[in-house]
């Protein structure tokens, strides 16, 4: 990790399939956390990002102590897949809605400005029009960024792909429209709060006069200039600006000189 802040990056990214067991399998007890702690002191390295979580890693103790680590971003993946008990019990997952609704309280407690993502399965063997709704309305209330939506696939083999009860393909695509509708109304509600006010962004990606990067809540920001030398060299920066227009999907700002 010290090789990669030696060569200029200032973000890394702790992701895996399940970066939650890190450290299980370790003779001494080390865990994520204490992963987490070591890299808040390397120098060079000024955000510290998780992939993918699992909800039930975000216990007291590790918000506690992870709140302690100004290089944290305000940004959790947390993957839900369904906010109905019984499609969650199906699912064989080990955590319910109401685990689900602490953790999230917990979170935005400690980071006011934290920003939440998640991932969600629509029509499940078994769903019906009830357990769906209910998914619908706990999304609608926990008011997740973004909700990356997935409409169930059976795959052979599988324990899913044998249960009775499969859902049919456009009534996937009905309940799928209508998550992606409710994400792009909560994105677009979120990302309004930020106009005109002034926001620190990671310069990543440009292409001819514009240029991408993310606040260290995981907000995409585009700069467009109508001068392309005003964009020249900002890769890999971090700069202070101040937003001037918000949309569904991020926010913008624009150099004029």
């Amino acid at each position: 990790m010290n090789g990669i802040a030696q060569k200029g990056i200032k973000e890394v990214v702790i992701t895996g399939i399940h970066i939650a067991s890190y450290g299980k399998d370790f003779e001494k007890k080390y865990e994520l956390i204490d992963l987490l702690e070591e890299i808040n002191k390397i120098e060079g390295i000024q955000r510290i990002r998780l992939g993918s979580i699992e909800p039930l890693l975000i216990t007291h103790e590790f918000v506690q102590r992870l709140s302690k680590l100004e290089k944290i971003c305000e940004h959790f993946h947390l993957s839900l897949q369904s906010g109905c008990d019984e499609t969650l019990k199906r699912m064989n997952r080990r955590y319910n809605t109401k685990q689900f609704k602490e953790i999230v309280q917990r979170l935005r407690e400690t980071y006011p400005n934290v920003n939440l993502t998640t991932d969600v399965i629509v029509g499940f063997p078994g769903e019906t029009e009830e357990e769906f709704e209910k998914t619908y309305e706990f999304l609608k209330e926990i008011k997740f960024y973004k909700m990356h939506i997935f409409p169930y696939s059976q795959r052979k083999g599988t324990r899913a792909a044998s249960m009775p009860n499969q859902v049919n393909p456009q009534k996937k695509e009905e309940r799928s429209k209508r998550l992606i509708q409710l994400s792009d109304h909560n994105q677009e509600i979120y990302n309004k709060q930020y106009v005109g006010k002034k926001v620190e962004v990671l310069w990543e990606e440009q292409k001819e006069n514009i240029i991408k990067g993310h606040t260290k809540n995981y907000i995409l920001v585009e700069c467009e200039a109508k001068k392309m030398n005003l964009l020249q060299n900002i890769e890999n920066t971090l700069e202070i600006v101040e937003i001037q227009k918000a949309y569904a999907h991020g926010l913008k700002v624009r150099k004029n000189a």
